[in-house]
């Protein structure tokens, strides 16, 4: 299915038309296969074939720091601060500018607002007073199981995604995006500030595809809703394509989605009256899950890598 971005902003569905679910959808295939016009079901629907964590909020770049800042001329060696901030997996590049700014950052005991300020490798860098260091950058990708959630530690000490991938690195990684504690499949993880936050961005439109089965059969009145994009909580939710999987009972649904809020496939289905009872996420930015079983994770290999970035 062919989507593309008007003027606007707003998705466009391309070959079938708006608000018409299409495609095959396999729950372990890289896209979907679009079927003849004629096939379709008895229904005259077409099936599927089958850091310590720096959390505060990003400041304004009006915002004043209280103490007298220091600002330490830069020369053309060493690197820049903001992709040192960066490169130890605070944030990105641009976000980094606006903390040196407001004066989140310091080195050897000077705060530095200067943009362009390079670090020499024997200086001391803290960003909100905690030593930092480059790291080399780790791209992790887990297929998550069912009953972990998604964050770095839990104070009521369930068993986090964190336990998972505690060996894959001795460079601290954190997840990119969420899945929910009854959600399983892939899951990334990194240091790399800079690409987290591009996948994580609606605007960049990285693909996340779904196998949800649901508590009954979905008619195809709903599917077809779905397809046009339901208002949830007020806003338009735009669905890039949902369709049965070929071969099962049409309880099992195929949706691909870019959005990235906090449980919507859920809230998408029960905003029709069903609930889901399993959710399976098998595609993520096009990454699959071929020869990853559940509960294990791999390092992405050096082009899965490339082809992130240049996505």
């Amino acid at each position: 299915m062919n989507t593309n971005k008007n003027s606007s902003g707003r998705r466009q569905q391309g070959q079938g038309g708006k608000g018409k679910p299409s495609g095959n959808f396999k729950p372990n295939s890289k896209r979907f296969t679009k079927r003849p016009a004629d096939a379709t079901n008895e229904e005259g629907a077409r099936p599927f074939t089958k850091k310590k964590s720096f959390s505060k909020a990003k400041p304004s770049a009006t915002d004043a720091p209280k103490k007298r800042v220091v600002s330490t001329p830069s020369n053309q060696t060493g690197i820049r601060l903001n992709k040192y901030i960066s490169n130890a997996g605070i944030c990105s590049r641009r976000d980094a500018d606006t903390y040196i700014e407001t004066g989140s950052a310091t080195v050897n005991g000077k705060i530095i607002t200067e943009m362009g300020y390079r670090v020499q490798p024997t200086d001391e860098v803290r960003f909100d007073n905690v030593l930092i260091n480059p790291e080399t950058k780790r791209y992790v990708l887990l297929n998550k199981p069912k009953n972990y959630i998604t964050t770095m530690e839990d104070e009521r000490g369930r068993k986090t995604v964190m336990d998972l991938v505690s060996k894959a690195c001795k460079e601290r990684i954190y997840p990119v995006g969420r899945l929910d504690r009854d959600t399983t499949g892939l899951l990334l993880f990194t240091n790399d500030g800079e690409l987290a936050k591009k996948l994580t961005h609606p605007k960049h439109n990285k693909r996340k595809l779904y196998h949800a089965t649901l508590d009954n059969k979905v008619s195809l009145k709903d599917l077809q809703s779905i397809a046009e994009g339901p208002i949830i909580d007020d806003k338009k939710v735009f669905v890039d394509d949902v369709a049965y999987v070929q071969g099962q009972s049409k309880n099992e649904v195929g949706i691909e989605i870019h959005s990235g809020r906090n449980r919507i496939v859920r809230k998408i289905f029960a905003h029709f009256g069903y609930k889901v009872v399993k959710l399976d996420r098998v595609i993520f930015a096009g990454l699959t899950k071929k020869d990853l079983p559940r509960g294990h994770y791999r390092h992405l290999t050096e082009q899965e890598v490339i082809n992130l970035n240049n996505s």
